[in-house]
């Protein structure tokens, strides 16, 4: 068994783009969830528009990065919109099945042979990120320490990542202690009494709704700046791991996200290593290495439980946001 290789790939995801992205997606539920108390079950949906918004006018248009970006933010205003518009005003229960389905819905439209010339069907889009690269500034080759030995462009890809996460984190620390945070989180608790209180709920949880989608959006960009776009990456799974990121770090913190995502994608790197060298191992004679794929989110899901049930609130998440959790 090769500890040193399983536990060097986990340390890996401590600071990978992977793992900022999904703390992105993550944060971007903490406002929607953890704050405002909106079910939103489509953040892959928003991650989907984002990943593509930006590939698509790259890659067949040629425009320029900040125009690709743009593309992914009027995308996911306008997806938020049409998801708000005939649910905000009903009950939770309603955005979330609105938001699984059109999420869904959405995948399916990208993964479709009709529309192959633009989004590439099940094969997805790559090489779309030549516009973006033209601004990198570390040269050429292989370095770093440790584990942590990547090419020019992952670093690149990496830097990129962490200071959009960064930026987030703070700016969601700002809003949340603004008037406007203080009203979305009087929604959370008891709507009726904000309501009552002069302030208009159904603009409030739109405003939450676009943001949170927004941050959602930016989190599918940075997901496949290192790989190729492809539509069975945003399936429903991608938003329940998002979720279960959530509750392990704390839902409505700001740290909470990003502390959730590291755990998150260790535990789930150092089982992948582990279970696959076990079979090799023949310490797991009755498992193919397909069946070992499986067990390591069972063992993710585990390990989560286990947190989850000590700590409830998640790792940094305060014991006072507990009635809303339940």
């Amino acid at each position: 068994m090769d500890w040193g290789a399983i536990f060097g790939n986990a340390v890996v995801e401590l600071i990978s783009p992977t793992t900022a992205a999904y703390a992105l997606a993550a944060l971007g539920l903490a406002i929607h969830f953890g704050y405002t108390g909106l079910l939103n079950f489509g953040q892959a949906g928003f991650m989907l528009l984002g990943a593509y918004g930006y590939a698509i006018p790259a890659l067949k248009l040629g425009w320029p990065v900040w125009a690709c970006v743009l593309t992914s933010i009027v995308a996911s205003v306008i997806f938020a919109l049409i998801l708000g518009i005939p649910t905000l005003r009903l009950r939770a229960d309603y955005l979330a099945i609105v938001t699984i389905a059109a999420a869904e819905v959405l995948r399916l439209v990208f993964t479709t042979n009709t529309f192959q010339d633009v989004t590439g069907s099940a094969n997805g889009l790559s090489e779309y990120q030549a516009g973006l690269l033209q601004f990198n500034p570390f040269p050429p080759g292989r370095y770093g320490f440790g584990p942590w030995i990547f090419d020019n462009r992952v670093w690149f890809f990496l830097v990129i990542a962490w200071i959009v996460v960064a930026l987030a984190a703070v700016f969601t620390w700002l809003i949340m202690r603004s008037p406007w945070g203080r009203v979305v989180k009087g929604i959370r608790e008891d709507e009726d009494a904000v309501r009552a209180l002069g302030k208009n709920v159904y603009s409030y949880k739109m405003q939450s709704l676009i943001l949170g989608g927004l941050f959602g959006t930016f989190a599918g960009i940075l997901f496949v700046l290192p790989r190729a776009v492809v539509p069975s990456y945003f399936q429903p799974s991608l938003t329940f791991f998002v979720y279960a990121i959530l509750l392990l770090g704390g839902a409505a913190t700001i740290l909470g996200p990003i502390v959730g995502s590291i755990v998150f994608w260790v535990l789930l790197s150092f089982f992948s290593g582990f279970v696959a060298r076990a079979v090799e191992a023949g310490w797991l004679p009755f498992m193919t290495q397909v069946q070992a794929g499986q067990l390591r989110f069972i063992l993710v899901g585990i390990a989560i439980m286990l947190i989850v049930v000590f700590m409830p609130q998640g790792i940094l998440g305060n014991k006072k946001e507990l009635a809303f959790v339940k």
